[in-house]
């Protein structure tokens, strides 16, 4: 696993956790109110520690968790997942709101149209629109 330190920078913690691809990304939320800790907009430098807990929204989807190691080093998806717990809230709405969005593209799903319109077709989309 990874070696703990006492503290570690929030914005490379979400890094190494792997909740964002660099450190720029993890700056740039925490930047944009899109990550709390303990309930509070926080600054990309503020240090936590094992216990903190973390809110994250990402694309959508909302993470709810509890730092339980801290470390500087990115390590594998496999190990990352070792850095936090998550509340059982948050993993049944983040599975919900999956499974709702794959309904969703089920059956709305038009890919009806396998080709790009050619001249014709494009001039018979643009008289069905002006209509």
């Amino acid at each position: 696993m990874t070696a703990e330190v006492d503290a570690v920078r929030l914005d490379k913690w979400l890094w190494a956790a792997r909740f964002y691809k660099t450190r720029k990304l993890a700056t740039d939320a925490i930047n944009g109110g899109k990550v709390h800790v303990n309930g509070q907009r926080t600054k990309p430098g503020k240090e936590v520690k094992v216990g903190v807990e973390v809110t994250i929204n990402k694309s959508g989807y909302s993470w709810h968790i509890t730092i339980a190691t801290t470390t500087g080093q990115r390590r594998s998806t496999k190990d990352a997942v070792l850095l936090y717990q998550e509340t059982q809230e948050s993993l049944a709405l983040r599975q919900q709101k999956i499974q709702l969005e794959r309904d969703n593209k089920e059956l709305f799903n038009f890919t009806g149209i396998d080709h790009k319109p050619n001249k014709k077709e494009r001039r018979l989309i643009h008289r069905f629109k002006q209509d």
